[in-house]
């Protein structure tokens, strides 16, 4: 992200969701209507284009292969996941660096019964809620925007700032995030999430395996996508690159020493085999992420 600017990946993975909700219904793997009108001018009228749409999908693909297989098995995955903990009975849900996030928007289950905290960086905050208000022509009563930059300022204080309730059954998704953050950042935000949530509290997030961050092969998967967009005139700095890892096999070590249990981790072949065996779409899905939900650990 370029200071003061939104972010450029949670436009292109909006439109991913934009892209693929306008496929017919038994052809695609999420649905997400919402998305397109999070998205801004250019894209949003690609978008509007099943075809267009479907040929920029295509060229992502051809630059990046499995990423956008990835993205979309991510949505989907966390969609159940918010399914379930919906009628599991959370009253809080946070979103962590919740970019151009519409769950908050098409969850009826949300609506008048859970209050949700929609946290992210100030500049891609503002825009979106300026295209919130645009789509519903008002900012929902149940939904808070929290502007955090999490290298900058505490989670802990601007939350509390806002009303979050410690004591609440909470509901965490942490979404195309740690990736991009310092291995402290990631650590302060885990630890305020075990040490501030009601009993019954969970997360979710997706992470990078460290091989990826030390260079091995894999990472060419995201260094091509990035570079095309710097080719069209998008150029990205080092705030969206990716920084931060856990080595592929140790999330269950890594989580339940910070205090997290019921650890449930799954994979791109998790996803081919649950989303995309019969797909009548690809079924490439990249190796360069891990996706995980946890229970906190009962105090005491």
């Amino acid at each position: 992200m370029k200071k003061g600017k939104p972010s450029l990946t949670a436009e292109l993975t909006t439109f991913a969701r934009a892209a693929e909700s306008a496929r017919l219904e038994a052809r695609r793997l999420c649905h997400d209507p919402l998305a397109r009108e999070f998205l801004n001018a250019p894209l949003r009228i690609l978008a509007r284009s099943r075809i267009l749409a479907g040929l920029v999908v295509w060229w992502a693909e051809r630059l990046a292969p499995g990423i956008p297989g990835e993205v979309l098995g991510r949505t989907k995955y966390i969609d159940d996941c918010l399914k379930t903990r919906i009628d599991d009975g959370i009253e809080q849900l946070v979103i962590l660096g919740a970019g151009y996030d519409s769950r908050a928007y098409r969850f009826d289950g949300l609506n008048h019964r859970v209050k949700v905290f929609e946290v992210d960086h100030p500049a891609t905050q503002r825009v979106k809620m300026k295209r919130v208000e645009r789509l519903l022509g008002h900012l929902p009563d149940h939904v808070v925007f929290v502007p955090v930059d999490f290298e900058q300022e505490k989670l802990h204080d601007k939350l509390f700032q806002e009303g979050y309730d410690r004591n609440k059954k909470t509901f965490y998704i942490w979404e195309g995030v740690t990736y991009y953050l310092t291995a402290k950042a990631v650590d302060e935000t885990l630890a305020f999430v075990v040490e501030n949530s009601g009993t019954g509290s969970s997360i979710i997030f997706d992470y990078a395996f460290q091989k990826v961050i030390k260079g091995a092969a894999d990472v060419e998967q995201v260094n091509r996508m990035l570079k095309a967009w710097e080719r069209v005139g998008a150029p990205l700095t080092a705030d969206e690159h990716f920084i931060f890892g856990v080595k592929e096999g140790t999330i269950q070590e890594f989580l339940s020493a910070r205090g997290f249990c019921q650890i449930e981790n799954v994979n791109g072949d998790s996803f081919k085999t649950a989303y995309f065996k019969d797909m009548k779409q690809s079924a490439d899905v990249s190796h360069i992420c891990g996706f995980v939900q946890a229970t906190i650990r009962p105090r005491g």
